[in-house]
Parts: C-alpha cells; sequence; structure tokens
C-alpha cells in the first residue's frame, strides 16, 4: 500500500479543494430541504384556510387595530387575492382562446371584453355576495367566494386581452410547424401558444394583482343595510384605522402592504419574470438575462428534477401518444353507418343550438322592453345632459391615456432593454401601482382646489393614477419580447436612435401597447365613477361628465337615469372599440406581426 508523505497533508488548496467537494454534495441537499420547508408551509396554510373557511360565519366581525393581528389579517388577503388571480388566468386562457379562434363571436366578445372593464367593480357587489351568501348561508366560504368572485372581476380583463392579442400574433411559421407535426388542440396550446404568451401575462398578472389591492379595501368593508359583510383582512384594517383617523395603525398597514407587495416581488414576480424570458421569441440568445435566486432554488432542486423525470414527463408522454392514435383511428374514411349517426348527432345539436338561441333571444327581448319602458320616464333634458357628460367624459379618458402614454412609453422601454434597471424600477411599480388611487385623491384634489384647478383637473389626475401602471407593464412586456437579434442588428448597422425607435421599438411593443391601451381605456371610464364624482369632508364634489351622473344617480335613486347614462356608456366603449381598438388589433396582427 503506497504510503503518501505527511507533507502532502499541507499542499495549498486541497483543504479548499476538499471543503468544495462537501459543500457540492450538501448543497442539493440544502435546496430540498428548502423545497420541503415551502412545501410544508402552504400545506399548513390551506389548512388555516380550510379551517376558517369551512366554519360558521360570524355575525359582526370587530376588526383590530392591534399590530398583532397583521399577520393573520394580511395573511388571508395574500389568499383572496391569490386566488382571485388563478380564477382570473382561468378565465383569461379559456376566453382569449375562444375569441381567439372563433369568427363568429370574436367581436361580440371582445366588445362584453370593453364593456365588462369599463363597468365599476362596486356595481356587482351587492348582487355577488349575496348570491354567494345565499349558495353557503351557513358557511363563512359564501362571503369569501363573494369578495373573491369581486376581485376577479377587477382583475381578469386586461390579462384576457393580453392573451387574446398573443395568439393573434403568433408568427405564420410557428404555426405552420405546428401543423406539419399535427399537434392537437391540447399539445399546440401547451407547447406554442401558452409559451408565445408567458411575457404579455406575466407582466400583465403583476399589474392585475396590483389592482387586486384597490378593489381588497370595498371588498373586505361591505355593509347592505342591516347586513355585514366584512371580512379580517389588510384592507378592512386599512379602512377602519383611516375612518378611526388612527395614524399610526394605518402606518403599519401600509408598510405590512408594502413588504408583501416586496416579498411578492422577489419570491414570485422576479422568478416568473426569469422563467418566461426562456420563451422569447428570438434566433440568437440575449447575452443580459434576468436571474433569481428563488428559480434557481426550484431548478437545481433534486426532489423536484426526480418528480419531474420520473412522474410529469412520462404522463405528458403518455398524454401526447394518446391524443396521436386518436387523430390516426379518426382518420380513415367513415362507413355509412357512421355517416348517418355523424348526420343524426348534427341534427340534434342544431335543435338545441338553436333552442338556446330560442330562449336566449325571448330573454334579451323581455329585458329590452322592460328597459324601454323604465327610460320612458326620461326626460328631454336629462338626456341632453347626459349626452353633454358623456362628451365631457370622453374628452377626459382620452387626456388621461395621452398623458399616461407620453412617460409610460419611453419608461418601459427603458426598463425592458436594461434588466439592471428593471430589478430596481420593478418593485418600486410595483408598490406604486398598488397604492389604491382612492387614497391619494384627497390630498392630490385638496392641493388642485387650492392652485384653482378643482375637480376638472383632479377627475384627469385620478384617472391617470388609475390607468397609467397598465400601459407601463404592458410596454415592459413588449419591450423585454423584442428578440435579441433584431436588437443586436440594431446596433451592427449603428441605427440612429429615431432609426431604432421607428424600426424595432415601436413595431415590436405595437401589440402590447395596443393591449395596455384597451385595458386602460376601460380602466379611465371605470374611474369616472369615481373621479367626476367625490365626497370630501362631509361634501361632495362633482363635475359635469358620465361617471357623475350615474353616481349622482344611484345616490338619488333615480334608476331610469342610472340605465340610460349606463346604457350610453357601453354604446361609447363599443363604437371605439369597433372604429379604433379592434382596426389596431388587426393591424398588430398583421404588419407588426413576427414572422413573414
Amino acid at each position: 500500500m503506497m504510503k503518501f508523505p505527511e507533507s502532502f497533508s499541507n499542499i495549498p488548496g486541497r483543504e479548499t479543494l476538499a471543503r468544495s467537494q462537501v459543500l457540492q454534495r450538501s448543497w442539493p441537499v440544502f435546496l430540498d430541504l428548502c423545497v420541503a420547508g415551502i412545501g410544508l408551509a402552504c400545506f399548513y396554510g390551506v389548512v388555516v384556510i380550510a379551517r376558517y373557511w369551512f366554519g360558521h360565519p360570524e355575525p359582526e366581525i370587530a376588526i383590530s387595530l392591534s399590530p398583532r393581528a397583521l399577520p393573520q389579517y394580511a395573511f388571508y388577503s395574500v389568499v383572496r387575492i391569490f386566488l382571485a388571480y388563478l380564477l382570473s388566468l382561468i378565465f383569461a386562457i379559456g376566453y382569449g382562446y375562444i375569441a381567439a379562434y372563433s369568427k363568429r363571436v370574436e367581436p361580440l366578445m371582445i366588445a362584453g371584453l370593453d364593456i365588462l372593464q369599463s363597468i365599476p367593480v362596486l356595481s356587482f357587489l351587492p348582487g355577488v355576495m349575496l348570491a354567494m351568501v345565499a349558495l353557503f348561508p351557513t358557511r363563512q366560504i359564501g362571503v369569501e367566494m363573494g369578495a373573491i368572485v369581486l376581485i376577479f372581476t377587477g382583475q381578469v380583463w386586461n390579462m384576457a386581452f393580453s392573451f387574446y392579442s398573443s395568439i393573434k400574433s403568433i408568427p405564420r411559421e410557428l404555426t405552420e410547424a405546428a401543423s406539419i407535426y399535427k399537434f392537437s388542440r391540447l399539445q399546440k396550446l401547451i407547447q406554442l401558444e401558452l409559451p408565445y404568451a408567458a411575457i404579455g401575462l406575466v407582466w400583465n398578472s403583476m399589474v392585475s394583482v396590483a389592482g387586486g389591492w384597490f378593489f381588497l379595501m370595498a371588498c373586505e368593508m361591505f355593509v347592505l343595510g342591516t347586513r355585514d359583510f366584512r371580512l379580517p383582512g389588510l384592507g378592512s384594517y386599512l379602512q377602519t384605522a383611516a375612518g378611526t383617523g388612527n395614524y399610526t395603525a394605518i402606518t403599519w398597514g401600509l408598510l405590512t402592504m408594502v413588504a408583501i407587495i416586496v416579498a411578492t416581488d422577489q419570491l414570485v414576480w422576479r422568478p416568473v419574470i426569469a422563467w418566461s424570458d426562456k420563451f422569447k421569441f428570438e434566433q440568437v440568445e440575449s447575452a443580459s438575462r434576468v436571474h433569481s435566486p428563488m428559480l434557481h432554488l426550484f431548478q437545481h432542486s433534486r426532489a423536484l428534477q426526480s418528480l419531474g423525470r420520473n412522474t410529469l414527463v412520462p404522463l405528458e408522454e403518455i398524454l401526447y401518444r394518446r391524443l396521436a392514435e386518436k387523430r390516426v383511428d379518426a382518420s380513415p374514411a367513415s362507413t355509412p353507418k357512421a355517416d348517418r349517426g355523424a348526420t343524426k348527432n348534427g341534427i340534434v345539436s342544431r335543435i338545441l343550438r338553436g333552442l338556446v338561441i330560442l330562449v336566449g333571444a325571448i330573454a334579451v327581448l323581455y329585458a329590452a322592453w322592460q328597459a324601454l319602458t323604465l327610460l320612458r320616464e326620461v326626460h328631454g333634458s336629462q338626456f341632453v345632459g347626459i349626452l353633454k357628460g358623456a362628451a365631457a367624459t370622453f374628452l377626459r379618458v382620452n387626456i388621461s391615456l395621452i398623458l399616461a402614454a407620453a412617460w409610460t412609453i419611453p419608461a418601459g422601454v427603458a426598463i425592458g432593454f436594461h434588466p439592471r434597471l428593471a430589478r430596481i424600477a420593478q418593485p418600486i411599480a410595483q408598490i406604486a401601482a398598488s397604492v389604491p388611487a382612492t387614497a391619494l385623491f384627497p390630498v392630490i384634489l385638496l392641493a388642485l382646489i387650492r392652485i384653482g384647478g378643482g375637480m376638472n383637473i383632479g377627475s384627469i389626475a385620478l384617472m391617470l393614477l388609475g390607468t397609467q401602471w397598465y400601459i407601463l407593464f404592458n410596454v415592459i412586456a413588449g419591450a423585454m419580447a423584442i428578440p435579441s437579434d433584431l436588437k443586436e442588428v440594431a446596433t451592427l448597422f449603428h441605427f440612429t436612435t429615431i432609426q431604432k425607435w421607428k424600426t424595432v421599438i415601436l413595431p415590436g411593443i405595437f401589440p402590447f401597447l395596443v393591449t395596455g391601451m384597451v385595458t386602460a381605456s376601460g380602466g379611465a371610464w371605470n374611474a369616472s365613477i369615481i373621479a367626476e364624482y367625490f365626497r370630501l369632508k362631509n361634501q361632495t364634489l362633482q363635475t359635469v361628465g358620465l361617471g357623475a351622473t350615474i353616481s349622482a344617480a344611484t345616490d338619488s335613486g333615480q334608476f331610469q337615469i342610472l340605465l340610460l347614462a349606463t346604457i350610453v356608456m357601453a354604446i361609447m366603449v363599443v363604437t371605439i372599440n369597433r372604429l379604433v381598438w379592434r382596426r389596431l388589433y388587426r393591424l398588430a396582427e398583421t404588419r407588426y406581426k413576427l414572422g413573414d
């Protein structure tokens, strides 16, 4: 047996090499322990929520303003926003997919998105909450589901627009490749459409979750007559603190909200952004990549790698193989018996479709007749006032969109082109977008009144605060999705700044910019209900506008004015959709589409 001299053990670097080998063996174990800890924490959170939701509802919940209650309240609010986001993501993918591939219903579905995102979330509140409580009268889950559905109505629309526009702008060569390889619809969705739409969905998800914090305050503090639907949460904590003038509690609540937003950015959005970067459509890999320690944790965990290799991949292969076998079985020429069966099924389906259309038409005609009966109570002067208000609100909406685009487009491109800047600017934008605009509006309004601006400028300011983030986050997503090879070509040929904007940047971000402008426009119409009619220090400040007309009619119980104003708003939104946004979407699908 060979014996090394004693001096060999003192060779420089041998101890460092041994320590490195120990770290290499222990590091995957540490990663697996971290993943296991995250899994156990999630399981415990599910148990806590299940016990609370399936318990008996409390007749009246007292909101504690003690800082010790904040961790529990914050946990409840985060769960509500997270579940509302999952519901929004599923709906957005399904709705956007159907709208993109169903030519007959596409115009109707897109117009429906425009109308729904323009209707204030608070308009859904009484009906949705009462319906959910009626479904679960003896359990707390009824009120919780009502709050989640209402948060969903404030998060989903821009995500649906994003997925729809991404599908419509998929390069033709990718679609042809999927057809050549005979992808099924499910396989095409998973391997082409979802990856191509990933970047836009991620950034729209961030702005949707940020908007969820705004609607959280209203959903957790809902009282209808003698019925109390308040929920323990961060939103109800902040609103109770503001109502009692407890500035210490307000500070604690805002600090907790900021901490949650920053933690969400680092633990969720930063890993998702880094993961979605691999779906960028480019031939040359970008030199600058977004990195995330949390993503590194999940990608290098041996337990997760083993789960994917031994479970997920085989299941995926089995699923795709069975789908391929079904297509092969369906490909031979059908027999006369099969043809007769198909013809019979076709007749039955047409009859059922006709019955559904007939029932729907009768319901629509009945509702329209009742509405016309109610509208007969509107006087001519009131109708003229509604038209004047519609013109004023239309002007404010477009001014707010122009002001928002003026700074968000250059800022979003700068953030999307520079990952280092994105690491700093994204959390700041998340925090700014998550702070409810109505919380800042009283301060802005008081300042404007002192300098002589008043509600005319104040309403535009509130619309701007509530809508600019939709454009910013979409522009960032568009800038990040521009292929690196196009950027390198622009650098190689020494494009000037103007040439780069005309030939690379604006065409590259155009589909995302259209999505941002559409959702921002709907958000501005939605915000007009508050921006043009605001209560401040026991007095009501209002200006001429359609939003002020709707709010005033709601307060006074003039339902005929409320109905007519809502119809006028819907007609204006649909008209703008047909004349402007649909044409811009068509332009994005053709001229500014990557590929041939």
